[in-house]
């Protein structure tokens, strides 16, 4: 077993930087195009084998050090009451969209077993046949609530915040109920055999300070406070343009947080007062570059989030369908034999 994405996690020496992408496997890839002419996404999640070989996908192709679970953020949400489809081209397209204190009521638990064996069974597959560690991930409250009151995704969330300042009591009580199925979601998966867990809060960069620390992380803390007595690497990525946000989580019981591009990595672990390893933080279109630009980009990050143990090298967000596979497979080679070098040199970079 390659661990070396775990060991950074903990903040242990490692012989090089691991590196995954978000979005890992996706649309990039031509075979993954061709496995979607013929399966709608929730279609791939609900044949174990399938969402396995699609998650192994990119471990085999880009040489990462880690693989995680293909699936969607959303898949839970169907399990507690919310009907949906995934529209391309647009997003979760919400059926009953939830905006008031009777919709929140209907909302029942999660049942994991139930209703999302198939994302259990997934899992157990890949860790029988992964090399490197599975990363399995949930949604957060928020950016789960910003589609689930929306009812399609949205720019503004207009509705997400006029029910957050209008009917506060209802909108902590979806939030709680949000962060309870994403705790017995999440600690399903380490049972199947997941090796570390993200919670993707995609959007909630979308909120002031202020706002997030009243309405958002105490379900957030919740959370994290559920699962921590799992012995494994728990990550919370606050999205895009969350820089502002990133003080008010030190007391978060997680091991790593993610960073967008738009806060250096050294800013980040300021702000964090230095109590995660840090996970990030490449633009994603800086792949839409030449490569002697991206093995520059790359060489900044990796200077900097080596000078301090615990780095994980990722993107600032998802991967982009347009991307390429093979600058992909290069820079993943490249950020393995330029850090390799640097931290066998031992000098401060």
């Amino acid at each position: 077993m390659n661990d070396r994405f775990l060991r950074a996690c903990r903040g242990e020496p490692v012989d090089r930087v691991p590196v995954w992408y978000m979005r890992q496997a996706g649309r990039y890839d031509p075979d993954y195009r061709k496995i979607k002419e013929k399966y709608s996404l929730l279609e791939i999640c609900r044949q174990p084998e399938l969402a396995a070989e699609v998650t192994l996908m990119p471990v085999r192709k880009l040489g990462v050090d880690a693989a995680i679970l293909y699936s969607d953020i959303m898949n839970p949400v169907a399990s507690i009451g919310i009907d949906f489809d995934i529209v391309k081209d647009v997003g979760p397209v919400i059926h009953n969209p939830v905006r008031s204190a009777a919709d929140v009521d209907k909302l029942r638990p999660i049942d994991v077993e139930g209703d999302l064996s198939h994302v259990l069974e997934t899992i157990r597959i890949l860790r029988r046949e992964l090399d490197v560690p599975l990363i399995t991930f949930g949604g957060a409250p928020f950016t789960l609530a910003s589609y689930i009151v929306e009812g399609r995704p949205s720019k503004s969330y207009a509705n997400t915040k006029a029910l957050m300042y209008s009917e506060p009591a209802v909108w902590h009580k979806l939030m709680g109920k949000l962060a309870e199925m994403a705790a017995d979601y999440l600690r399903a998966h380490a049972g199947a055999g997941a090796q570390a867990i993200q919670l993707f809060d995609s959007w909630v960069g979308a909120l002031a300070p202020h706002d997030f620390a009243e309405f958002v992380l105490p379900h957030v803390r919740t959370i994290f406070d559920r699962l921590s007595d799992l012995d494994l690497p728990k990550i919370y990525f606050p999205g895009v343009s969350s820089g502002e946000l990133l003080p008010l989580l030190t007391e978060l019981k997680a091991d790593v947080v993610g960073l967008d591009w738009r806060v250096p990595i050294a800013e980040g672990r300021r702000r964090t007062g230095g109590k995660f390893a840090v996970q990030g933080n490449l633009d994603p279109y800086v792949l839409t570059a030449p490569q002697s630009v991206i093995h520059a980009h790359a060489a900044r990050l990796l200077d900097e989030g080596m000078r301090e143990s615990g780095f994980v090298f990722n993107l600032g967000h998802g991967l982009f369908p347009e991307a390429s596979l093979d600058k992909l497979r290069e820079l993943t080679e490249f950020v393995h034999d330029y850090s390799e070098r640097k931290l066998k040199e031992g000098v401060p970079t």
